[in-house]
């Protein structure tokens, strides 16, 4: 028998402070269950911070018993002691949902923003703005780690539903801007309760 309600967990990985978001999608009505964020001591060393992340998400997963993860994709910078870091906090996300028999997925931040926003090159505001019109969300957080995992998440959700980056309406050569235009140019996508 298959759940009416299916839970998606989305992690944006941090060593620091890592966010994480969870969706119910029941049929095609979509509303936010939880998000937060993890936050890591710099006085722990890395191993004990991996740790933390590792038992947090298993609890995390005992509790709302997500039916995926999607997780972003670590972007490639110039210090590769941060990219190394960013890997194994990846890591640890991704063995954590695997030994607790979730599929796993994983999104490029460019990929993630042209879901929510439309636009790749957005930032994290614009995609608060976005989540909160589509999820209701809260109001504005103290860390976007929180809101970064919950687009992730919904990220999730349109690729699974075949609608990312197809259903975006092509452009007729006049480029509209702002998000009034965003908006109705993509009505279909947001979720009215």
């Amino acid at each position: 028998m298959q759940k009416p309600v299916k839970i998606i967990l989305g992690i944006d990985p941090g060593t620091l402070v890592a966010g994480f978001g969870l969706i119910n999608v029941e049929g095609k009505s979509l509303s936010l269950r939880d998000m937060g964020v993890i936050k890591l001591s710099v006085r722990k060393d890395a191993y004990q911070r991996l740790q933390i992340i590792h038992q947090t998400l298993r609890e995390l997963i005992e509790k709302h018993k997500p039916d995926s993860l999607a997780i972003e994709a670590p972007f490639f910078g110039k210090n590769v002691q941060s990219m190394l870091k960013l890997g194994r906090a990846q890591g640890v996300a991704i063995a954590t949902a695997m030994s607790a028999g979730l599929d796993v997925y994983e999104y490029s931040p460019r990929k993630i923003k042209q879901a929510i926003t439309g636009n790749g090159n957005a930032d994290k505001e614009q995609v608060w703005k976005m989540l909160q019109r589509q999820l209701h969300m809260p109001d504005r957080p103290a860390l976007f780690d929180a809101t970064d995992a919950v687009a992730v998440a919904l990220c999730h959700y349109y690729e699974t539903q075949g609608s990312l980056p197809a259903a975006l309406p092509a452009t007729t050569g006049k480029k509209k801007k702002g998000w009034d235009a965003f908006l109705q140019e993509n009505a279909h996508r947001i979720i009215k309760k």
